[in-house]
Order: structure tokens, then C-alpha cells, then sequence
């Protein structure tokens, strides 16, 4: 099973981790929500599969490329 890293397109914070490890996602759900500037920045999953692991904390400071969720297709 191909596993996928879902990366942080920009340098802030974690507001928000709504998918937990287990869980199924379709394309488009949204895993966590960012921080950064006053703005909040939704990660997406973009092709569905299965939460693996999350790899951040809430309240985590993130680095744009930065490794988020690990995805299963």
C-alpha cells in the first residue's frame, strides 16, 4: 500500500487537526487547518486513502514543505 506525505505549503501553525489516525478520507476532505499571517490554510487530502499518521501537534510550529499527515492510497 503506497503511502503519500501530506506537506505544509507555508511556514505557521497548526489552528486545527480535524482526521485522525485510521480514518478514511475522500478526495478533497480537509486533514488539518494552518495558521499563518491571521489566515487559515486547510490541507487537503487531494486523492482520498487512510490516515496513517499525523505527524504534527496542535499548536506545532510548521515549515512550508514540512511533512504533516502520512496518507495510505
Amino acid at each position: 500500500m503506497p503511502t503519500t506525505q501530506l506537506l505544509s505549503e507555508v511556514t505557521g501553525s497548526v489552528w486545527e487537526i480535524s482526521a485522525q489516525p485510521g480514518q478514511q478520507l475522500a478526495p478533497g476532505d480537509t486533514v488539518m487547518v494552518l495558521e499563518s499571517m491571521k489566515m487559515e490554510i486547510p490541507v487537503l487530502c487531494e486523492d482520498g486513502g487512510t490516515v496513517v499518521e499525523i505527524l504534527v501537534a496542535q499548536g506545532d510550529a510548521v515549515a512550508e514543505g514540512q511533512p504533516l499527515v502520512m496518507v495510505a492510497s
